[in-house]
């Protein structure tokens, strides 16, 4: 079984970390899908989370966020402990993430998916009927945060049309913006990149640079390794359910446990020729 990371890599309260997790584990059965010794996040900084297919990372992202529960463990975003809360409790804490498969309503507008995702709408409430100067006041402002958004991510000009009708790159690009509508403090994203095309890539890319520029903390989800070494501040590599080892994308990508479990010795090998010299940019701001 892969190492567990040393004792000595745990500590107590840390203001630097926005999220943080101890022993969490969720079993199916007989299997063991996420043995999580230890996670750190770090605030206002790219964390990429990767690792071999059924390494656990979608599940681990399910159980953080409330999406599933776990068999054991605690875990807390920003010092507030997150076990039993639902999902759209952690959201409103400010902890959002995106799936794998994007998820849309498809049958209503882009500009409607975006204002049904912001917080603390008056018209929701029943009491608040009544008082249509209160909610609707609110309903333009969400709807001009909602295009300010849209103008962002490049999705403007479909505001009107169905987000059904939208490409698998677009859909990821209005996710994205759909979560900053929660007014986000992290922002936790299951393979951002999945079938996008290589012109929305580099979009998407400067987009969750972008979110780190603004405070916002990132964990995702990646296979591309390329991606993980442009954008990402520290890496955290799972297999078998557990952490093996983290650091800068350079130092785990070097780790022995990491090439033997996910990247492959040819990997390794020309990651030593031909990798970026240190201070060259890579694995970091």
């Amino acid at each position: 079984m892969p190492d567990r990371i040393p004792s000595a890599a745990r500590s107590g309260p840390d203001p630097a970390v926005i999220l943080r997790a101890e022993n969490v584990a969720r079993r199916f059965g007989g299997f063991t899908a996420v043995d999580v010794d230890h996670l750190a996040v770090r605030r206002g900084e790219i964390t990429a989370l990767i690792g071999p297919n059924g390494a656990g990372k979608s599940t681990l992202f399910n159980l953080l966020t409330g999406f599933d529960r776990p068999d054991a463990g605690r875990w807390a975003f920003d010092g507030h402990p997150l076990a039993g809360v639902p999902a759209h409790k952690v959201a409103r804490m400010g902890m959002v993430r995106t799936f794998q498969l994007t998820r849309v309503l498809a049958r209503l507008t882009v500009l409607e998916n975006m204002r049904i995702a912001a917080p603390g709408q008056l018209g929701e409430r029943l009491w608040a009927a009544p008082f249509s100067l209160a909610w609707r006041r609110g309903e333009r402002d969400n709807t001009a945060r909602a295009r300010a958004l849209l103008s962002r991510f490049l999705l403007d000009g479909k505001r009107d049309e169905p987000a059904g009708a939208l490409s698998g790159g677009q859909r990821k690009l209005l996710e994205m913006a759909r979560a900053l509508m929660a007014e986000p403090r992290m922002v936790m994203l299951d393979e951002p990149m999945a079938g996008v095309n290589p012109a929305l890539k580099q979009s998407l890319l400067g987009h969750i640079v972008s979110l780190r520029d603004d405070g916002v903390s990132v964990l995702f989800v990646e296979h591309d390794m390329d991606m993980v070494h442009e954008i990402s501040d520290h890496v955290v590599v799972m297999a078998q359910g557990r952490v093996i080892a983290e650091g800068t994308a350079r130092e785990v990508t070097q780790d022995e446990r990491v090439v033997s479990a996910y990247l492959g010795e040819r990997f390794g090998d020309d990651l030593v020729e031909t990798g970026p010299t240190p201070g060259g940019g890579s694995g970091g701001r």
